[in-house]
């Protein structure tokens, strides 16, 4: 009993993987005094897209389900925050983790009706969720200051978004650890991906865990979109409710590998930081754009489970043929 603790780890992992995991962290914790305020604000980046990479992972990645309003979740979460702070006077601190509430309950009031459907209604009706959030928001002017935006109060250090973004990662890929990896609801996902009428069968609640798990998606969205707009000051409908948010988490997860655990992290740091060093080496955002689509195209044809899921295929591969050769 002692040596199989002594393998599995920490969090159930291998000892290897937790002192991995921990170099990993710790590098992270003293970056921001080792490079310049450019380059840790594209750290500070690449950490939201990882995490909102991760979010629309749950519902797209582990149940099949795209959802392409996912930018109504984190724009929530910046309008939650800011409207908490500017008009309420709650101080960040605690109006972070109730725009995460808000975002979590505005999931579950979408979720109960388009949860229903599949497919292409499914996507449909998410981002018509999305445009509408926008709408709405750019309409009540009294509340969220409409087209001009919302102003939240300036911070001239930028360290504390980083180190806000950094633990909202570091939160999430451990309560993601312990959802999919530690209990039942990461097999139900699974069985609801592969055949809903299957899992149905098997005794599963196929609504309740496609429920939670968008629930916890639209939480983690919501947050991050609340770091995100404190840490710019001024937020309005037309940046954070914008489909190109959905889409950066679509590609993000795509590249690294739908439905599993790293691949929307390794996604956020290829497609992000890629897209900052076009940008430097060329001034423009144009050829990136382009340089992206034709390697959406790519991955789609060729490693269509993403960069991870290619290397996991590869590596079972590798095993069967050990087992073969023996």
């Amino acid at each position: 009993m002692n040596s199989r603790l002594e393998k599995s780890g920490w969090l159930g992992v291998s000892n290897s993987s937790v002192w991995l995991l921990g170099a990993a962290l710790v590098v992270l914790l003293v970056l921001p005094l080792l490079i310049p305020v450019f380059w840790m604000r594209i750290a500070t980046e690449t950490l939201m897209w990882a995490v909102v990479a991760l979010s629309w992972n749950l519902i797209g990645g582990y149940t099949g389900y795209l959802n392409f309003g996912h930018a109504a979740f984190f724009g929530v979460g910046a309008y939650a925050v800011g409207i908490l702070m500017t008009r309420v006077g709650i101080p960040f601190v605690l109006a972070l983790p109730l725009s995460g509430v808000i975002g979590g309950v505005f999931a579950v009031l979408l979720g109960l009706p388009t949860l229903r459907v599949r497919g292409a209604y499914f996507a449909i009706a998410t981002w018509a969720f999305a445009e509408a959030m926008r709408q709405i928001a750019l309409l009540a002017e009294g509340l969220t200051g409409g087209g001009e935006g919302l102003r939240f109060p300036a911070l001239s250090d930028n360290r504390p978004f980083y180190y806000a973004m950094l633990g909202l990662f570091v939160l999430t890929l451990i309560g993601l650890h312990f959802f999919l990896r530690r209990s039942k609801y990461g097999y139900w996902l699974v069985a609801v991906r592969e055949n809903e009428d299957v899992a149905k069968a098997m005794g599963i609640d196929v609504f309740r865990a496609k429920l939670i798990v968008f629930a916890i998606s639209g939480v983690i969205a919501a947050m991050a979109g609340g770091i995100y707009g404190y840490w710019i000051t001024i937020i309005n409908p037309n940046e954070v409710f914008k489909i190109l948010i959905s889409d950066n988490a679509v590609v993000m997860s795509l590249f690294g590998g739908l439905g599993t655990f790293w691949g929307p992290v390794v996604g956020a740091l290829i497609v992000h930081v890629g897209g900052r060093l076009v940008w430097l080496s060329w001034g423009s955002d144009t050829l990136y754009i382009v340089v992206l689509g034709a390697a959406v195209v790519l991955v789609a044809l060729f490693i269509p489970d993403g960069i991870l899921g290619a290397l996991e295929r590869r590596r079972s591969g590798n095993a069967y043929k050990q087992d073969v050769n023996k």
